[in-house]
């Protein structure tokens, strides 16, 4: 499905009384390892120099910054201390994402706009172009879901993006989050107006997403070569609408 022919996904609107109420824990700054990669609390004495490396080594690296609020920055040392900034946040909480075939960072992900009590967080990420569409950029995504959603008990995983950013918007619907429109002049960012696209995956989808993902990132899926045999944007697409409460 192509974002030009995107259409808000109407849910049920229920005020039911709530049987278990949210854990009201916050992620642990932790590890989360998987089959194909490890996610490891960011470090930037750990994972900068390969980070600077990854995103900012060519044209195509670059262009992963064109939709995030920060620009390129013109030397690792400058960098390095954005990075130290964003370890030391205690609003979000960031990973280095490494893939286990190479071992380094090619990416970061973040929880983010977290109300613990009520439930809601937010999930964002930044794949580098080498982790860019693979097994391990999706069970990255998979796995600060499943530790949100299961482990910690999250009524509702959101994902925002700017609206122009097709390819994220795309990403979301793969996921297994659902469309549900628009925020008009939302932000200023870089001196532009931001419009942003709003997705969520809420407890009640969550079981049968996560049956898909496990089957999707499943060895047997996947031939010699590490191609996948099925379309997880299809799977997620065809799922069935999970009654709320």
């Amino acid at each position: 499905m192509t974002v030009e022919h995107e259409k808000a996904f109407e849910r049920e609107v229920w005020g039911g009384k709530i049987a278990n109420l949210p854990s009201g824990l916050v992620p642990a700054r932790q590890v989360l390892d998987g089959r194909t990669i490890i996610l490891e609390p960011l470090d930037p004495a750990v994972h900068g120099a390969a980070l600077y490396q990854a995103s900012h080594s060519s044209e195509e690296a670059l262009k992963t910054w064109e939709y995030m609020p920060w620009e390129p920055y013109p030397s690792e040392e400058g960098f390095l201390e954005w990075l130290r900034q964003c370890a030391a946040n205690v609003d979000w909480i960031w990973y280095a994402c490494c893939p286990k075939e190479s071992g380094v960072a090619q990416g970061v992900a973040t929880y983010m706009n977290m109300s613990p009590t009520l439930g809601v967080i937010e999930i964002g990420a930044c794949f580098l172009p080498e982790m860019q569409r693979t097994r391990a950029a999706t069970e990255a995504v998979f796995l600060m879901l499943d530790y949100a959603m299961t482990e910690l008990r999250y009524r509702r995983m959101q994902w925002r993006c700017n609206a122009q950013h097709h390819r994220s918007r795309n990403a979301a619907a793969r996921l297994g989050f659902r469309y549900e429109g628009i925020f008009y002049n939302h932000m200023i960012l870089k001196g532009r107006s931001r419009d942003t696209a709003c997705y969520s995956i809420l407890d009640t989808d969550w079981p049968e997403v996560r049956k898909i993902f496990n089957a999707w990132l499943a060895d047997d899926n996947f031939d010699a070569k590490g191609v996948a045999q099925s379309s997880l944007s299809e799977k997620m697409s065809n799922r069935s609408v999970a009654p709320r409460g």
